[in-house]
């Protein structure tokens, strides 16, 4: 379904400007100063693998882009960021009051066009946001500074474009500003308008990210039965398995045919079976009166299932924290998935990655996976394969 516009939290409407895009996505990542990368600038496409060897620096890539999402979602930058004197470049110096940090940002495309966002964090001695900015055609529409390094605040200042040019007000130095204007502009101008829905399109383009890992060792093991939301390690795979045969049928028969041409031996559905005790385990029904439990598959089958799950499922079913006040219709969900071709065999990455350009096509979801080597993917249409040098 296509969205003409974007309402703003004071119920205003902007209209899209010509040829963008109806859904807020994130294009591009920069690591301008994090962890082992200076200056880096990563660009996004629907389906993006970030090549690398060991050390090259792409589990901090996806560990950054994982922290923009949760700031954009409202998080305590100590929640985006637990430990982060991790983040800080190596060889960086701390100044005269011994303070270090890092910076990274982003930009998203949607209805307003590309929007920019960058942000200074202060890691040490304190974690706080010293510097922040968003931006749009060249103009600055917020800018914060930490002014007073003895208070727990920094000082912004918004475009208003009316009687004043701009607003000034303190905003708190733990959060993202940007996901706190929807809250603190009235939307009474035209300049306040366009601060607004530029900072609902990061909010919107950074809110829905599942990172996720599955852990094959914890995938064999029966799970309580619960919410139905898989968890990012797919620890309680069957129990989603119990949950999905059931809601969506069509999507099942789509999950049992991926699990077929990347498992060994023949595959005649996708299952979860009850247990004692409130648990269930999933198994895989071969076909003639033989059940095997996944306690029984080798790690490369167990993670081309649990990210095939992943792929074919939504934000309904990942654990995942999306825009609840925007309609479904204009939000994407990103996965990003660390060691995505970990343990799988070349039959499983090929497959594995068809099923991902496919699902990527249709615009309602996105991935950014880490590999190690991206040669595999040589050929595949709509795959973005950005090297990353150790």
């Amino acid at each position: 379904m296509a969205v003409s516009s974007m309402t703003s939290a004071s119920g205003t409407s902007t209209p899209p400007r010509p040829g963008s895009p109806d859904r807020p996505h994130v294009t591009e990542l920069r690591l301008s100063a994090f962890a082992g990368h200076r200056g880096a600038v990563l660009p996004l496409g629907p389906l993006t693998l970030l090549a690398g060897p060991s050390g090259s620096g792409k589990t901090s890539a996806l560990r950054a882009y994982d922290a923009l999402a949760r700031l954009g979602g409202g998080a305590e930058l100590g929640e985006a960021f637990p430990a982060p004197a991790a983040c800080v470049p190596e060889r960086a110096r701390p100044d005269a009051q011994r303070r270090r940090g890092f910076r990274i940002g982003c930009t998203a495309d949607g209805p307003e066009g590309p929007v920019r966002l960058d942000v200074a964090v202060q890691a040490e001695p304190d974690l706080r946001v010293v510097g922040e900015r968003l931006s749009a055609d060249g103009v600055v529409l917020l800018e914060t500074a930490l002014r007073d390094p003895g208070r727990r605040a920094v000082q912004a200042a918004w475009h208003t474009a009316g009687s004043a040019p701009v607003t000034r007000a303190p905003l708190p130095d733990d959060r993202l500003g940007t996901a706190l204007l929807p809250l603190r502009v009235a939307g009474k101008t035209d300049g306040q308008r366009r601060v607004l829905a530029a900072a609902e399109q990061m909010v919107v383009a950074l809110r829905s990210v599942f990172s996720c890992d599955p852990r094959p060792e914890r995938m064999r093991l029966p799970v309580p039965m619960g919410s139905g939301r898989l968890l990012g390690g797919c620890d309680n795979l069957a129990d989603v398995l119990w949950r999905t045969r059931a809601e969506c049928a069509r999507r099942h028969a789509q999950l049992v045919a991926a699990v077929r041409a990347g498992c060994a031996g023949t595959v005649a559905e996708v299952l979860a079976e009850p247990l004692g005790a409130g648990t269930v385990r999933a198994v895989l029904d071969r076909g003639d009166g033989i059940r095997t439990a996944l306690e029984r598959l080798g790690d490369g089958e167990l993670r081309y299932l649990a990210l095939t799950l992943v792929l074919l499922t939504g934000p309904g079913v990942l654990e995942v924290d999306p825009a609840g006040e925007v309609p479904a219709a204009m939000q994407t969900l990103t996965v990003l998935a660390d060691g995505f071709d970990r343990a799988l065999d070349p039959r499983q990455c090929g497959e594995l990655l068809r099923l991902a350009a496919r699902m990527c096509e249709r615009g309602h979801i996105r991935l950014v996976g880490a590999v190690s080597d991206a040669s595999w993917a040589q050929g595949t249409d709509g795959v973005t394969v950005v090297h990353l040098d150790a």
